[in-house]
């Protein structure tokens, strides 16, 4: 598998961009990123012309973009589209990284296509490449139990122990970053998920 493995040029977080949804859950797409920013000492500054907080750098001596879209969630594809056309990035060169209810805090994993689960992020952005072939990093924000909760739980701050657990596990994703630059995602998914916490909660 790993020979189909392509380097990822562009890595997206997905939020909102006001401060008052800056350390809640459906923003933790942003938290990687300003991670992977500190890190390598990439710098985000705003661009009007693809709306969004950008900035480029290296990892590892691999040349990347970091993006954060400021067009709110629900539109985040018009600007992640109006970047990848203007640089020319193709869909499988791309990492999103957004919030998902389906997996506990703490857990994080690498995906490459299918379905946006109910994620408006994932849908917009869908609508706007006309692919599905990116990788997805899915972090783990828990669920709050029933359908009816769901919009006031991913936009609420996570308690501080979820807070700790979502901080620790995106470590672990900025850890096997180079990897994924060099092309490397088998092994970067493999070592990904093998370091993920024991949990009896749905997958």
């Amino acid at each position: 598998m790993s020979h189909k493995d392509t380097p990822i040029r562009l890595l997206v977080g997905l939020g909102n961009p006001e401060d008052k949804y800056l350390a809640t859950r459906h923003n933790v797409g942003f938290w990687y990123i300003d991670r992977l920013a500190e890190k390598y000492a990439i710098t985000l500054r705003p661009e009007s012309r693809f709306q969004s907080l950008l900035g480029t750098g290296l990892i590892e001596g691999q040349r990347v973009w970091l993006q954060k879209p400021l067009t709110y969630m629900n539109h985040s594809g018009r600007a992640v589209a109006a970047l990848m056309n203007y640089y020319k990035i193709a869909p499988e060169e791309m990492l999103v990284a957004h919030d998902d209810l389906d997996l506990p805090a703490g857990t994080v994993k690498l995906k490459k296509g299918g379905g946006h689960g109910g994620h408006n992020g994932l849908r917009d952005i869908f609508a706007c490449l006309g692919s599905r072939d990116f990788v997805r990093l899915r972090i783990g924000i828990g669920h709050p139990g029933h359908k009816s909760q769901v919009l006031n739980w991913v936009l609420s701050k996570p308690a501080s122990d979820d807070r700790i657990a979502i901080e620790q596990a995106i470590e672990r994703v900025v850890e096997i970053t180079p990897w994924l630059v060099q092309g490397k995602l088998s092994q970067a998914t493999t070592h990904l998920h093998s370091n993920n916490p024991d949990t009896t909660r749905k997958q």
